[in-house]
């Protein structure tokens, strides 16, 4: 009796578990035996690997085959064990030799080819993580895989090039030609960054200079912004441009990122990390699963985690579902999102910056005094509803944005750039980084009650129209520390020390839809 190994990855989440691929031949009648909770997807993989390994020249043992992952206790599923299966059971049948200390992760087709897989990029990082350095990938996810620092990554075409680099009879093979990709176990410290895509600037946008100051103020400091307006007003053209506003991510920032879209089909043959915030706009028909994450099995991401590091823009937001909109509340506070299902308990990071867009009535005409509104009293309550009171209360900033005048749109003088306000925007962040760096934090939006209330107290007579404001009812204890994180941006932005009383008048403005002067 022969024993092969192999190792592979089992994503669950972001999180990676290495896998060990054992493979014994027995004595008995031919069988292909799958052990260790495979799904449907990897149970498949018996009948494919029989037919890549039959047309690459190096066909299965005719014995029984038993092929147990370890450890047997963890829901395994997908594709991208095909490769670590495949070569086990030859290590064990003595066709190749040594493949017990690398990760193999790539799907076979029929002919031998390896196939590109999803997720390749978190699953080298966690096998690094705990320990690995070896891996084998199909040609196509070459690139994404060398992005990982300390990964000595391999990438081919086919079976018959993996087995011969594994020692295998070359005169058995078939398709050996052109060899492997990337040359011999090269030392990858990742690629270049992503060369930036072009985003629609600020300076498009006409008038509306109170809403334009509000997205600054939410860049700099990482706030949740809300608009409220008639149609037409600009309020989808504000939030598109709010990426524009944000610094690139760091390194870690990016990888993170990056990582999460190599779980997205979209992410499929990323070549480099991603550097810029990403943007998720999903329609407002979207389902709980598609915003929050889930499906069968193991939950997948959704677009909040996908927007992580970026901005999440729900337009139309009472258009939403209620359900959607509630459950963004647990991420809007921990930026994290946990998903329990019956396969498995999946952890996605979610720290975003939400932006919605609404209008004042479901017509969209109770602007002003209203004498065009079509809409009745309670149609108006249903509408704004759906915007429970504890979500709104997560929203930093909540605009109203009233409509373009026509001297506004036909000015055609010069306005600022995105690129001129992003400069301030990454002067603030750099103010405030130093500011939290003793509590390990980077933006405004993160400070907790007890670091306001405790080091950066600050005097009563800057806050009383905010103790006036609670005292009345018109501000939660949670609304409270919101307006003295906007204050605290303001300030940056305006370059001094700390907040002072009008900085504060400002947020606390900004945070009930009111004028501001």
């Amino acid at each position: 009796m022969s024993m092969g190994r192999a190792l592979a990855v089992a994503l669950v989440g972001l999180n990676g578990h290495v896998i060990e691929v054992e493979a014994d031949i027995g004595q008995t009648l031919p069988a292909f035996v799958l052990l260790g909770l495979p799904d449907a997807s990897l149970s498949e993989a018996r009948e494919r690997i029989r037919s890549a390994s039959q047309n690459s020249g190096i066909p299965l043992s005719r014995r029984k085959i038993t092929v147990n992952l370890v450890p047997a206790s963890l829901p395994k599923k997908g594709s991208g064990f095909d490769l670590a299966i495949v070569m086990a059971a030859l290590n064990a049948a003595g066709d190749v030799h040594r493949t017990g200390g690398t990760v193999f992760i790539a799907e076979l087709g029929l002919d031998g080819r390896l196939r590109p897989v999803r997720g390749v990029l978190p699953a080298v990082l966690a096998a690094c993580t705990a320990g690995c350095e070896d891996f084998v990938v199909a040609t196509a996810n070459l690139a994404e895989a060398r992005l990982v620092k300390g990964a000595k990554v391999r990438g081919y075409d086919n079976l018959a090039q993996v087995a011969l680099a594994f020692n295998a009879d070359p005169k058995k093979l078939c398709g050996v030609q052109g060899g492997w990709q990337g040359g011999d176990f090269a030392q990858m410290a990742g690629t270049p960054a992503a060369a930036a895509q072009p985003q629609a600037d600020l300076a498009e946008v006409a008038g509306q200079p109170v809403a334009r100051l509000a997205l600054e103020i939410a860049a700099a400091g990482g706030h949740h912004l809300m608009m409220v307006g008639p149609p037409g007003s600009g309020k989808t053209m504000l939030a598109e441009r709010l990426p524009g506003l944000l610094p690139d991510l760091s390194d870690a920032e990016a990888m993170e990122v990056t990582a999460i879209h190599s779980l997205d089909h979209r992410g499929s043959g990323l070549r480099e990390l991603l550097r810029r915030p990403p943007y998720e706009r999903p329609h407002h028909s979207a389902s709980t699963a598609a915003i929050i994450g889930g499906g069968s099995g193991i939950p997948r991401p959704g677009a909040a985690t996908r927007a992580h590091r970026g901005v999440l823009f729900l337009d139309e937001a009472p258009e939403f579902d209620k359900r959607v909109l509630d459950a963004l509340r647990q991420p809007l506070e921990s930026g994290e999102l946990i998903l329990h299902r019956s396969a498995g308990t999946a952890s996605y990071p979610a720290r975003f910056q939400l932006v919605m867009a609404a209008n004042p009535c479901p017509c969209g005409k109770a602007t002003g005094k209203g004498i065009h509104c079509e809409c009745t009293p309670m149609a108006r309550r249903r509408y704004f509803g759906r915007l429970s009171g504890p979500l709104l209360d997560r929203v930093d900033i909540q605009l109203q944005v009233n409509k373009v005048q026509l001297a506004q749109l036909a000015d055609s003088g010069p306005r600022e750039s995105s690129r001129q306000v992003a400069a301030r925007v990454q002067l603030a962040r750099n103010i405030a980084g130093e500011r939290l760096k003793p509590w390990g934090l980077a933006h405004n939006a993160d400070l907790s009650g007890r670091v306001l209330r405790g080091p950066l107290r600050l005097p009563g007579r800057e806050t009383a129209l905010l103790d006036k404001a609670m005292g009345t009812g018109v501000l939660s204890a949670r609304g409270y520390d919101r307006v003295l994180r906007l204050a605290w941006t303001v300030a940056d932005l305006q370059g001094r020390e700390k907040p002072g009383s009008e900085d504060v008048g400002l947020a606390l403005t900004l945070r009930q839809r009111g004028e501001i002067p």
